[in-house]
């Protein structure tokens, strides 16, 4: 995510190690990305609490937002999201940075489960990757012309989640069937929630700007340091977005390794996950109910950190602006191809990439 510029003060972790958890408790697994499963965790089995939850969901209808110009829904039972996090600085947001008056997508991937629901597949696209925008309606309902090498993040900018659905439907030809969002603020909340998350760093972490300082060892992280942690670029790897979104690859990892301890009777810390969850996140409209998100949590249940595969979009330094990246098109179809027959991302799509290497990925685990 990108550096904040408003806040001071460093960040430590405790260093302290979480406890097991007790016997007798009921461990709930948080499935695919974090912040997708513990809505969905939170909203299971609250039922006396539908009401307020469901007030607290926002939801956006993307399907009636692009009409019939998508690609073909396949039903081959698995199941395609796209899930953003957003850097608006409005509200609680702006003490990351000043408020330009619209949002980007910070950190964006499709998350590809398959059919069976045991295994799955998370492409990351690097918000500096120059695409082809289409063209999308804005959010007074005029009109915005496509561009051709437009940065990837400025399709929400422009045009919000439909716009940023549209523009990943454009790329791989698969049509997304849901849409999940979450901001700084929310995305803090949650992880301390949720009781923080426990990683350990193979090395020290000492970025300025996003106020991380960890030393090397296990830690558990609050929200405050995760959200750190996921921004941190400029002290891993070499210092860019391709490093950073490895970063925040591994650190999901352990986000999904993290067994949660929450009582089966425990109705007051399960509504306090619900409650946190349900307003930190934006879905799509298919997902915009309680009982909705209970159902996707369902078919999430089984999957473990190790059954799924994250990789970075393929992707080569722009020859003329080496501040930005521009997909490899042949690999970048093999990943995409792969996702729409429900098969395995071949290895040999990302070799010549420039993303999914160095170093940034093994820092943390």
């Amino acid at each position: 995510m990108s550096e904040p510029s408003g806040s001071s003060g460093r960040i430590r972790a405790t260093g302290k190690r979480r406890k097991k958890p007790s016997r007798g408790r009921r461990a709930t697994r948080i499935a695919l990305w974090g912040l997708a499963g513990a809505v969905v965790v939170g909203g299971a089995g609250l039922g006396y609490a539908y009401v307020h939850l469901n007030g607290n969901l926002q939801a956006v209808d993307i399907n009636t937002a692009l009409g019939k110009d998508r690609p073909e829904n396949i039903d081959n039972g698995s199941e395609d999201i796209l899930v953003l996090g957003s850097d608006s600085r409005s509200g609680a947001n702006g003490e990351y940075g000043e408020d330009g008056g619209a949002a980007r997508s910070d950190t964006a991937m499709v998350v590809h489960v398959n059919k069976g629901h045991r295994t799955a597949s998370v492409v990351s696209i690097p918000r500096d990757t120059l695409v082809t925008r289409p063209d999308c309606t804005g959010a007074g309902g005029d009109p915005v012309a496509g561009q051709r090498r437009a940065m990837f993040n400025t399709a929400y900018e422009v045009g919000g989640p439909a716009c940023a659905v549209k523009t990943v439907e454009s790329m791989s030809g698969i049509r997304m069937d849901h849409y999940i969002e979450v901001d700084f603020t929310g995305f803090k909340k949650l992880i301390d929630k949720l009781g923080g998350v426990e990683i350990t760093t193979t090395e020290a972490i000492d970025d300025p700007d996003s106020h991380l300082d960890l030393e090397p060892g296990t830690h558990t992280l609050d929200g405050e340091q995760s959200l750190g942690l996921v921004r941190t670029r400029h002290s891993v790897g070499d210092g860019s977005d391709l490093g950073r979104i490895q970063l925040q690859q591994a650190f999901i990892k352990a986000l999904m390794q993290q067994v949660k301890s929450v009582g089966v009777f425990d109705g007051t810390k399960l509504y306090g996950i619900a409650d946190t969850a349900t307003k930190a996140v934006t879905t799509d409209s298919d997902l915009g109910s309680v009982t909705k998100l209970a159902g996707f949590a369902k078919g999430l249940k089984g999957l473990g950190s190790d059954d799924v595969n994250m990789v970075t979009l393929p992707v080569e330094y722009d020859p003329a602006d080496p501040n930005r990246v521009v997909p490899l098109e042949e690999a970048g179809q093999q990943v995409w191809d792969a996702l729409n027959a429900d098969k395995p991302i071949p290895a040999s799509a990302t070799e010549q990439s420039a993303g999914d290497k160095g170093d940034a990925g093994k820092i943390v685990r």
